[in-house]
């Protein structure tokens, strides 16, 4: 079943320049996952062992915002993604429904409003039905018509997981 809020992957176009160069002006340095489990951002999905993929910087509001004319201003921040190497194609539609959802994760959900600003937050302990948590917190956001945008992001390192739009 299809998500009421589906996340988003980081689009192509962006993927493509992140392979040359990241948000931070770095060159990516592609490896081999020897362990598997890296929580790639292009499709969605965990990593298996002996993929090729790269750890980057990216910055999703600045992308964001440079394609809406919205100004994030200090909210514009970066950060460690995990992406393959070359081009995936994307999530593939098999496992439809919020990633890396496992009961007992932490999740913070920030909302932003069409200028790139934080007008609140909520945390999230993912219970054994992860996908109806998700749903309730994501309709709670939404339910405030200033909420352009939702950033869904691991508590314990921060990092962002994907983005959700208002529907």
């Amino acid at each position: 079943m299809t998500p009421t809020f589906p996340p988003l992957p980081i689009s192509a176009a962006a993927l493509k320049e992140l392979r040359v160069h990241d948000d931070a002006g770095n060159p990516p340095r592609p490896y081999t996952d020897d362990e598997g489990d890296a929580p790639l951002r292009c499709c969605l999905r965990s990593s298996t062992r002996g993929e090729r993929i790269a750890l980057v910087s990216y910055a999703p509001l600045r992308r964001w915002a440079a394609r809406t004319d919205a100004d994030p201003g200090a909210y514009d921040e970066q950060g460690p993604v995990f992406i393959h190497a070359e081009d995936c194609g994307g999530p593939s539609g098999e496992n439809p429904g919020y990633p890396w959802a496992r009961p007992g994760a932490l999740r913070v959900l920030r909302r932003y409003d069409s200028r790139g600003h934080i007008t609140g937050g909520r945390m999230l302990e993912l219970p054994d039905d992860s996908r109806t948590a998700f749903e309730h917190a994501l309709a709670e956001a939404f339910a405030d018509p200033e909420t352009a945008q939702v950033h869904v992001r691991a508590v314990e390192y921060g990092c962002y997981h994907f983005r959700v739009d208002r529907p």
